[in-house]
């Protein structure tokens, strides 16, 4: 198996495992809102929120940034519930060009600390690499592919629930954000770092 190959399968495997669910939970929020004909808008959301993290992993493996593990940590959580928070007070109809402006700035910052939370990871597995560009590379490649299986899998769940269940869309995103809102109040104060 080539060093690309394997480093894509452990990022999209990455972003995938449950047990790092914040991360799934992030992007299941960030776009439960949109429907499959505003793909644009999240394709935007995605990138920039890609973007972001991999800004932080790359200066984070060549150790140009350093912050506590325990502050990341609290601070991944705390980008869930802000975009829920968003999410329970968003209205499609007065959604203007400036409200997505600063979600797309938004999901930028908040990919800056999810990046940050990938890189122990990254690391550790670097270690033993003598050249990492390709690795790094494609690491990130499989994050993005990761994402966007998530994406698709969210969206198609909104479709479902509210275009065959008939359930209102606005009910559906308050459900969302509601259940983003307890889980990521729950994992703040677990991850507490003071």
């Amino acid at each position: 198996m080539s060093i690309f190959r394997l480093y894509l399968e452990l990022g999209v495997t990455h972003i995938l495992d449950f047990r790092g669910y914040d991360h799934i939970l992030f992007i299941m929020t960030l776009c439960s809102v949109y429907y499959f004909n505003e793909w644009k808008r999240v394709l935007i959301l995605i990138t920039a929120f890609t973007v972001g993290h991999t800004a932080t992993l790359v200066l984070s493996t060549f150790e140009m940034i350093d912050l506590p593990v325990g502050l990341i940590e609290f601070l991944i959580p705390l980008t869930i519930f802000i975009t829920a928070i968003f999410n329970a007070v968003y209205r499609q109809s007065t959604a203007g060009g400036k409200l997505h402006m600063l979600k797309y700035v938004a999901s930028l910052f908040f990919g800056l600390i999810h990046g940050l939370g990938f890189s122990g990871y990254l690391k550790s597995l670097l270690g033993s690499e003598e050249r990492i560009t390709t690795p790094l590379f494609a690491f990130n490649v499989g994050i993005e592919l990761g994402q966007i299986l998530v994406v698709i899998l969210v969206m198609s769940l909104s479709w479902l629930i509210t275009r065959i269940f008939k359930a209102p869309r606005r009910e559906w995103n308050l459900l969302v954000a509601g259940g983003a809102m307890g889980i990521s109040l729950i994992l703040m104060f677990e991850r507490v770092p003071w």
